[in-house]
Protein backbone atom coordinates (compact mmCIF):
# COMPACT_ATOMS: atom_id res chain seq x y z
CA UNK A 1 0.00 0.00 0.00
CA UNK A 2 2.93 2.33 1.16
CA UNK A 3 4.16 1.97 -2.74
CA UNK A 4 0.98 2.79 -4.68
CA UNK A 5 1.05 5.86 -2.91
CA UNK A 6 4.87 6.25 -3.53
CA UNK A 7 4.18 5.69 -7.20
CA UNK A 8 1.38 7.65 -7.19
CA UNK A 9 2.93 10.79 -5.51
CA UNK A 10 6.30 10.43 -7.59
CA UNK A 11 3.70 10.17 -10.94
CA UNK A 12 1.73 12.89 -10.08
CA UNK A 13 5.38 14.79 -9.55
CA UNK A 14 6.30 14.08 -12.57
CA UNK A 15 2.94 15.10 -14.30
CA UNK A 16 3.43 18.14 -12.21
CA UNK A 17 6.65 18.91 -13.45
CA UNK A 18 5.85 18.55 -17.66
CA UNK A 19 2.52 20.52 -16.82
CA UNK A 20 4.23 23.04 -15.14
CA UNK A 21 7.36 23.62 -18.11
CA UNK A 22 4.60 24.25 -20.51
CA UNK A 23 2.42 26.75 -18.74
CA UNK A 24 5.10 28.41 -17.09
CA UNK A 25 6.16 29.60 -20.60
CA UNK A 26 2.89 30.54 -21.34
CA UNK A 27 2.49 32.80 -18.29
CA UNK A 28 6.12 34.18 -18.96
CA UNK A 29 5.15 35.18 -22.38
CA UNK A 30 2.32 37.11 -21.00
CA UNK A 31 4.38 38.69 -18.42
CA UNK A 32 6.74 39.86 -21.31
CA UNK A 33 3.53 41.99 -23.17
CA UNK A 34 4.12 44.33 -19.66
CA UNK A 35 7.99 44.93 -20.40
CA UNK A 36 8.22 47.66 -21.09
CA UNK A 37 5.42 49.53 -18.46
CA UNK A 38 2.26 50.57 -20.15
CA UNK A 39 -1.09 51.54 -19.33
CA UNK A 40 -2.88 50.48 -22.68
CA UNK A 41 -1.75 47.07 -23.43
CA UNK A 42 -3.69 43.58 -23.56
CA UNK A 43 -6.02 43.56 -19.56
CA UNK A 44 -5.44 47.04 -18.72
CA UNK A 45 -6.96 47.78 -22.18
CA UNK A 46 -10.43 46.86 -19.89
CA UNK A 47 -9.35 48.83 -17.01
CA UNK A 48 -8.77 52.04 -18.25
CA UNK A 49 -11.34 53.30 -15.70
CA UNK A 50 -9.24 52.38 -12.81
CA UNK A 51 -5.98 53.19 -14.43
CA UNK A 52 -7.58 57.06 -15.15
CA UNK A 53 -9.55 57.70 -11.64
CA UNK A 54 -6.84 55.57 -9.54
CA UNK A 55 -3.46 56.40 -9.75
CA UNK A 56 -1.97 53.23 -7.48
CA UNK A 57 -4.18 51.17 -9.46
CA UNK A 58 -0.92 50.35 -12.15
CA UNK A 59 1.59 49.96 -8.97
CA UNK A 60 -0.73 47.43 -7.46
CA UNK A 61 -0.76 45.68 -11.23
CA UNK A 62 2.73 45.75 -12.20
CA UNK A 63 3.50 44.85 -8.42
CA UNK A 64 0.99 41.79 -8.97
CA UNK A 65 2.35 40.93 -12.69
CA UNK A 66 5.74 41.05 -12.02
CA UNK A 67 6.22 39.09 -8.75
CA UNK A 68 3.93 36.32 -9.52
CA UNK A 69 6.29 34.60 -12.12
CA UNK A 70 8.72 34.51 -9.59
CA UNK A 71 6.24 32.97 -7.13
CA UNK A 72 5.64 30.59 -9.51
CA UNK A 73 8.82 29.35 -10.11
CA UNK A 74 10.06 29.64 -7.10
CA UNK A 75 7.21 28.10 -5.56
CA UNK A 76 7.60 25.15 -8.01
CA UNK A 77 11.46 24.95 -7.26
CA UNK A 78 10.82 25.03 -3.36
CA UNK A 79 8.04 22.25 -3.48
CA UNK A 80 10.02 19.78 -5.29
CA UNK A 81 12.30 19.53 -2.24
CA UNK A 82 15.06 16.24 -2.17
CA UNK A 83 12.29 14.75 -4.36
CA UNK A 84 14.59 15.47 -7.67
CA UNK A 85 17.71 16.52 -6.16
CA UNK A 86 17.02 19.86 -5.48
CA UNK A 87 17.22 19.78 -1.64
CA UNK A 88 19.48 22.75 -1.12
CA UNK A 89 17.46 24.53 -3.37
CA UNK A 90 14.40 24.29 -1.01
CA UNK A 91 15.07 26.83 1.93
CA UNK A 92 16.33 29.66 -0.53
CA UNK A 93 13.59 29.27 -2.73
CA UNK A 94 11.35 28.75 0.03
CA UNK A 95 11.82 32.19 1.52
CA UNK A 96 12.11 33.25 -1.38
CA UNK A 97 8.29 31.77 -2.32
CA UNK A 98 7.09 33.06 1.14
CA UNK A 99 8.74 36.64 1.06
CA UNK A 100 6.89 37.47 -2.81
CA UNK A 101 3.89 36.63 -1.41
CA UNK A 102 3.07 37.93 1.62
CA UNK A 103 4.96 41.18 0.78
CA UNK A 104 3.79 41.73 -2.59
CA UNK A 105 1.79 39.59 -4.53
CA UNK A 106 -1.20 38.52 -2.38
CA UNK A 107 -1.73 42.13 -0.84
CA UNK A 108 -1.40 43.52 -4.64
CA UNK A 109 -4.16 40.50 -5.62
CA UNK A 110 -6.00 41.58 -2.67
CA UNK A 111 -6.57 45.13 -3.94
CA UNK A 112 -7.09 44.04 -7.57
CA UNK A 113 -9.70 41.37 -6.55
CA UNK A 114 -11.51 44.77 -5.10
CA UNK A 115 -12.00 46.29 -8.67
CA UNK A 116 -12.24 42.62 -10.13
CA UNK A 117 -14.25 42.63 -13.42
CA UNK A 118 -17.67 40.33 -13.25
CA UNK A 119 -19.09 42.23 -9.92
CA UNK A 120 -19.68 40.89 -6.96
CA UNK A 121 -19.47 38.09 -7.49
CA UNK A 122 -16.34 37.81 -8.81
CA UNK A 123 -15.00 40.51 -6.35
CA UNK A 124 -16.07 38.14 -3.47
CA UNK A 125 -13.86 35.45 -5.00
CA UNK A 126 -10.81 37.37 -6.12
CA UNK A 127 -10.59 38.86 -2.60
CA UNK A 128 -11.33 35.43 -1.05
CA UNK A 129 -8.49 33.95 -3.13
CA UNK A 130 -5.50 36.39 -2.18
CA UNK A 131 -6.88 36.32 1.45
CA UNK A 132 -6.54 32.21 1.47
CA UNK A 133 -3.31 32.47 -0.79
CA UNK A 134 -1.90 34.82 1.89
CA UNK A 135 -3.25 32.73 5.08
CA UNK A 136 -2.04 29.67 3.65
CA UNK A 137 1.68 30.81 2.87
CA UNK A 138 2.55 32.51 6.27
CA UNK A 139 0.83 29.42 8.06
CA UNK A 140 3.44 27.21 6.05
CA UNK A 141 6.18 29.71 7.67
CA UNK A 142 4.98 29.53 10.58
CA UNK A 143 5.13 25.62 10.67
CA UNK A 144 8.67 26.00 9.31
CA UNK A 145 9.66 28.19 11.92
CA UNK A 146 8.50 25.85 14.76
CA UNK A 147 10.08 22.34 12.77
CA UNK A 148 6.48 20.69 11.90
CA UNK A 149 7.47 20.05 8.55
CA UNK A 150 5.12 17.63 7.05
CA UNK A 151 2.29 20.33 8.43
CA UNK A 152 4.60 22.90 6.60
CA UNK A 153 4.79 20.64 3.37
CA UNK A 154 1.15 20.13 3.13
CA UNK A 155 0.19 24.33 3.50
CA UNK A 156 2.85 24.92 0.95
CA UNK A 157 1.31 22.44 -1.68
CA UNK A 158 -1.94 24.18 -0.34
CA UNK A 159 -0.12 27.75 -1.19
CA UNK A 160 0.88 26.64 -4.39
CA UNK A 161 -2.45 25.03 -5.65
CA UNK A 162 -3.92 28.48 -4.93
CA UNK A 163 -0.96 30.09 -6.83
CA UNK A 164 -1.29 27.76 -10.10
CA UNK A 165 -5.01 29.88 -10.00
CA UNK A 166 -2.71 32.29 -12.54
CA UNK A 167 -2.88 29.26 -14.68
CA UNK A 168 -5.59 27.77 -14.11
CA UNK A 169 -8.24 30.24 -14.29
CA UNK A 170 -6.59 31.28 -18.01
CA UNK A 171 -7.73 27.53 -19.32
CA UNK A 172 -11.02 27.29 -17.99
CA UNK A 173 -11.48 30.41 -19.39
CA UNK A 174 -10.16 29.19 -22.98
CA UNK A 175 -12.40 25.96 -22.66
CA UNK A 176 -15.80 27.82 -21.34
CA UNK A 177 -15.20 30.28 -24.15
CA UNK A 178 -14.61 27.99 -26.75
CA UNK A 179 -17.50 25.25 -25.83
CA UNK A 180 -19.96 28.07 -24.97
CA UNK A 181 -19.40 31.46 -26.04
CA UNK A 182 -20.70 33.37 -23.23
CA UNK A 183 -20.94 37.26 -22.40
CA UNK A 184 -17.90 38.31 -21.17
CA UNK A 185 -19.13 39.10 -17.69
CA UNK A 186 -20.30 36.03 -17.22
CA UNK A 187 -17.11 34.28 -17.88
CA UNK A 188 -15.44 36.34 -15.40
CA UNK A 189 -17.76 35.07 -12.82
CA UNK A 190 -17.29 31.55 -12.95
CA UNK A 191 -13.71 31.37 -13.71
CA UNK A 192 -13.32 33.38 -11.10
CA UNK A 193 -14.45 31.00 -8.77
CA UNK A 194 -13.41 27.87 -11.13
CA UNK A 195 -9.41 29.24 -11.34
CA UNK A 196 -8.49 27.97 -7.66
CA UNK A 197 -11.95 25.89 -6.07
CA UNK A 198 -10.79 22.41 -7.71
CA UNK A 199 -7.34 23.49 -7.07
CA UNK A 200 -7.80 23.63 -3.09
CA UNK A 201 -10.52 20.65 -3.16
CA UNK A 202 -7.98 18.57 -5.29
CA UNK A 203 -4.82 19.58 -2.57
CA UNK A 204 -7.25 18.26 0.01
CA UNK A 205 -7.61 15.34 -1.73
CA UNK A 206 -4.02 14.11 -1.85
CA UNK A 207 -3.78 15.06 1.45
CA UNK A 208 -6.52 13.45 2.75
CA UNK A 209 -5.20 10.33 1.07
CA UNK A 210 -1.43 10.83 2.73
CA UNK A 211 -0.13 11.50 -1.04
CA UNK A 212 1.27 14.22 -0.20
Amino acid sequence: MFSVKKNISNTFKILLMIGFGYFFWLMLKITLEYIPVKTDISFLMIKQTEVSQRPEYLYFFYTHVYTSIFVLLSGFLAILRKDFGVRNFHKNFGKTYIFLILVFAAPSGIYMGIFANGGIYSKISFITLGCLWWFSTFKAYQLARQKEFKEHKQWMWRSFALSLSAVTLRMWKVIIVYLFHPNPMDVYQIIAWLGWIPNILFIEYLIAKKYI
